[in-house]
C-alpha cells in the first residue's frame, strides 16, 4: 500500500475534460466536480476490466487528479499493473494503492516487487532492459510484464510508467 506519483499530462486520454454536457433537449448543464469524478472512476473501472486484470471487490474513487484504488488481486503482478494502468491515464498525478493480494497467493507476496520506470525521451525497451538487467535483449521481459497495457514493444512514450519485474532466477 502506498502513494505513487505519475506525470499528470502524459498517458491515455480516457475521459473528456469538458465540464459541460448536452442533454437530449439541447440544453447545456454544468455537472458537479463530484459527478465528473464519479464518471472518471466508472471509466477507469471499465478500463481495468477491459484489460483483463483480475481484481475482486474493485473500488476506484477519483478526486481531481488523484485516484484511490482498493480490491483483492490474485498476484503482485496484477496489483502492479492496475496501479500503472490507472497512473498512465492523462490527468492523473497520483494513485493511492489500497489493493491487497489474496491469501491464496501468499508465496507471491514473498517475491520481490517490480520497479517502476518513467519513460524519458529517447528510451526504448531495449535501452531500459540494458539499464535494469544489463542485457538489451531482455526487453521482452519488460514488454510481457506490461501487457495488456502495451500492445507493441516499439510504442512507448515519454511520461509513461512501465513495470520492471525482477528477473526470475
Amino acid at each position: 500500500m502506498g502513494l505513487f506519483s505519475f506525470i499528470k499530462n502524459a498517458g491515455a486520454k480516457l475521459f473528456n475534460r469538458n465540464k459541460k454536457t448536452t442533454t437530449p433537449e439541447a440544453r447545456v448543464e454544468t455537472i458537479t466536480d463530484a459527478e465528473r469524478d464519479a464518471e472518471k472512476a466508472r471509466l477507469m473501472e471499465g478500463m481495468i476490466k477491459g484489460l483483463g486484470l483480475e481484481v475482486d471487490y474493485l473500488d476506484i474513487t477519483v478526486s481531481d487528479e488523484r485516484v484511490s484504488v482498493s480490491g483483492i488481486t490474485q498476484s503482485r503482478a496484477d496489483k502492479e499493473k492496475i496501479i500503472i494502468a490507472l497512473g498512465n491515464v492523462n490527468g492523473i498525478a497520483q494513485v493511492e494503492d489500497n489493493l491487497e493480494i489474496a491469501e491464496a497467493a501468499v508465496e507471491e507476496r514473498k517475491k520481490a516487487e517490480a520497479k517502476f520506470h518513467t519513460v524519458e525521451r529517447g528510451d526504448s525497451l531495449s535501452k531500459i532492459a540494458k539499464t535494469y538487467y544489463g542485457d538489451a535483449m531482455k526487453y521482452k521481459v519488460i514488454f510481457e510484464a506490461n501487457k495488456p497495457m502495451l500492445e507493441d514493444p516499439n510504442l512507448i512514450y515519454p511520461g509513461q510508467v512501465l513495470r520492471i519485474p525482477p528477473l526470475q532466477a
